[in-house]
This record gives structure tokens, sequence and C-alpha cells, in this order.
């Protein structure tokens, strides 16, 4: 399994240190690590084979290696594969979901407010980040992982990556609306910075769309010409 780092982590570690919410970053950063654990072993458990682990400014990222067996087994208009990578995207959100729980039940039973000096209020707060922004349904976040797959199994494919890229489109710039709102009243240039960096992941997923349609508009003819000929 390869690593890859994504240089601009540094430059996100460095204006969350300007902006003196350096804490507040490392905690998501450890928390996204552990979220990643969460992708990594149930993709393993269900016979999936990690391939790469990406570090990205907004935490971490694991890719695997499809197996053609998952591909021979149909689930509707989908294949078992879509079920698969259903079932890993949900269970990074879900780590984080476990971990809320039982920070809260550390704190009701020791009644302490910190956990190895971290202040257990800020470890519940880094966490319902972390899953909010990762249940986002802008792919290729989580939740649009998991609404992709969705559409996938009950509409086909080709409807799953026209349907996903025209609802994360929308929900982006909705979120580019309300945190401008946000960065108005409260200076917060940390917020600036993750929108942009969200528009950065949506025009690159917008290139990967349109190539992919013009694949399908390419099959479709070579199909149309096949029967013709026929």
């Amino acid at each position: 399994m390869s690593i890859k780092i994504d240089l601009k982590i540094f430059l996100f570690a460095l204006i969350f240190l300007l902006t003196r919410q350096i804490e507040i970053y490392t905690l998501l950063m450890i928390f996204a690590f552990i979220h990643e654990l969460g992708h990594l072993f149930t993709g393993i458990i269900l016979g999936l084979k990690p391939e790469t682990i990406s570090i990205i400014p907004t935490g971490f990222s694991i890719s695997f290696k499809n197996d053609c067996d998952n591909y021979n087994k149909k689930i509707k208009n989908a294949n078992k594969l879509a079920l698969k990578k259903m079932i890993v995207a949900f269970a990074g959100p879900l780590t984080n979901i476990f971990t809320i729980i039982l920070t809260y039940f550390y704190n009701v039973i020791t009644k302490d407010l910190y956990f190895l000096n971290i202040s257990l209020t800020l470890i519940i707060y880094a966490n319902i980040l972390i899953f909010i922004f990762n249940m986002l349904p802008i792919y290729p976040l989580d939740g649009g992982r998991i609404f992709k797959e969705i559409i996938h199994i009950f509409f086909g494919l080709k409807k799953s990556y026209y349907i996903t890229n025209k609802v994360s489109n929308i929900v982006t710039i909705i979120l580019t609306a309300l945190a401008s709102i946000y960065i108005l009243i409260y200076k917060n240039i940390a917020i600036l910075i993750i929108i942009l960096y969200l528009w950065l992941i949506l025009i690159k997923q917008n290139k990967i769309f349109n190539n992919k349609m013009k694949l399908f508009k390419l099959i479709s003819q070579k199909d149309i010409e096949k029967n013709e000929k026929q």
C-alpha cells in the first residue's frame, strides 16, 4: 500500500496556526485518521484490498483495489461492489459517532472533563465537525459516495454519475452562500479556506464527470453503429 501526501496540508496547518485554531485542526486530523481506520478495517473485512492512503488537508483518504469477482454479482442495476463501497463509505462517519458516544459515557462515568489533557467537549466537537463535513452529499466525500452508490444500485451507473454531479454542484453553491454570511459575521478565514478547497475538489470532479459522459456517449454511438451493421 502506497502513501501520498498533499502538500496543501502544510498551507492549511499554517493558516490554522496564524488564526490560533491549530489545536482544533490537530484534533480534526487525529480523529480524521481514526475515521479513515473505520474505512480501512471495514474494507478489509469485506474482502477489499487497500491500495493507496492519501494525507490531504481535510484529513485522510484511502482507495481500494477493485476485485473482478464483485462485478459478477448483480444487485438491481449495479453489482456487489457498489454495495461494498456504500458500506465502506459509511464506516468512517460511523466511527465518529462511536467516538462521540464513548466520549460522552466516559464523561458520565468518570465525571472528568478531560482525557489525556484534551477537553472532552473539544473531542465531541471535532468528531461532530468531521461527521457533518464527510456526510455532505458532495462527491467524493463519504456522503457523496453513499449517495452515488444508492443511485447506482437503483438507476444504473450513468445516472449515478449524472445525478451525483448535479447534487454536488448545488450543495456546494448553497454551502458557499451560507459560509459567506458566516465569514462576514465572524471573520473566520479558516471557513473560507475550506470552502475554496471544496471548490477545488468540485472543479476536479466536474472534469472527471465530463470525461465520463463523453465516454458513455462514445460507447452509446458504437452500440448504435454495431446494431445498424447487423
